[in-house]
């Protein structure tokens, strides 16, 4: 919704003003279609070039993630570190082994099941699982797993960082098709020099209607948009940093309570639960 808003604005104090000074939109609406059409199937044909198929698909998901609120809330947070904090308490009381059931099969794990928001999530899931399939193995110490950890994080944000790089670099290229639907606007205007001077006026108006173009949808556009993806993405790496925190201080030693403690101090100030909240969503759970 903020992103449509964002775009009426940008386009009502572009356009408006332009009007409101005397500007005739007429030239403008008469080239639109074609300057519009130029531009963006070259771009269209630049970004299928300059991408592999996955990063294709993985950038139209992440379009479409722009256009949807934040699923990583205070309250997906408090499930997430209620479910650590079971999990880990069940391993404390009754030992490591007793919690292999539920890292084996976490869909049919009745403290996995009773947290649907992350419990449910494949990545969160799977990145829990794994790490406490190796702490019930004992072959690794919190060094070596938090080593793999950061790989793991760091192959995460490489591979989540594809659409934004991919849609930074169609803002990048967008005034540049703008400057060739110009030029190509000016050959036909050349071509016409024996035309009245008002006629070739509109023809010169039109032919910068696309480096107008060019520079609008690059920088009012996309550019934006690759911004708004690129924290969608910080979120999802935050948390798997706060799954991280807490398995290597329960590794270290830590009680449970404390252990999520260390997760929830991750976490950034707008969707931090409190420890008097957090504390209240695991008694109640």
């Amino acid at each position: 919704m903020f992103v449509i808003i964002g775009w009426l604005v940008c386009l009502g104090c572009v356009f408006g003003i332009f009007v409101a000074h005397g500007g005739n939109m007429g030239p403008i609406l008469k080239a639109l279609p074609w300057e519009m059409g130029m531009i963006g199937g070259a771009t269209l044909g630049a970004f299928i070039v300059n991408n592999q198929m996955v990063v294709i698909k993985s950038t139209m998901a992440g379009v479409g993630m722009c256009f949807k609120g934040s699923k990583y809330t205070k309250d997906r947070y408090m499930e997430l570190l209620a479910l650590m904090y079971d999990i880990l308490q069940k391993a404390r009381k009754e030992g490591l082994m007793s919690i292999e059931k539920d890292v084996e099969d976490p869909h049919n794990s009745p403290i996995f099941q009773k947290y649907p928001n992350v419990g449910n999530d494949h990545h969160v899931t799977e990145f829990v699982t794994d790490y406490l399939r190796m702490m019930v193995s004992g072959n690794l110490n919190a060094h070596e797993i938090e080593s793999l950890m950061d790989s793991e994080i760091e192959t995460h944000h490489q591979e989540a960082h594809a659409p934004v790089g991919a849609i930074q670099r169609i803002a990048g290229g967008l005034p540049a098709f703008g400057i060739v639907a110009a030029v190509l606007g000016v050959v036909k205007t050349m071509g016409s020099v024996g035309q009245p001077p008002a006629v070739l006026g509109a023809m010169i108006g039109s032919a910068l209607v696309g480096t107008f173009l060019g520079i609008l949808l690059a920088y009012a556009f996309a550019e934006p948009l690759a911004g708004l993806l690129e924290q969608k993405l910080e979120e999802s790496a935050k948390e798997l940093q706060c799954i991280k925190t807490t398995l290597l201080a329960s590794m270290q030693g830590y009680a449970p309570q404390v252990a999520v403690e260390f997760g929830r101090k991750v976490l950034l100030s707008p969707v931090r639960p409190t420890f008097s909240e957090l504390e209240q969503h695991v008694k109640k759970k």
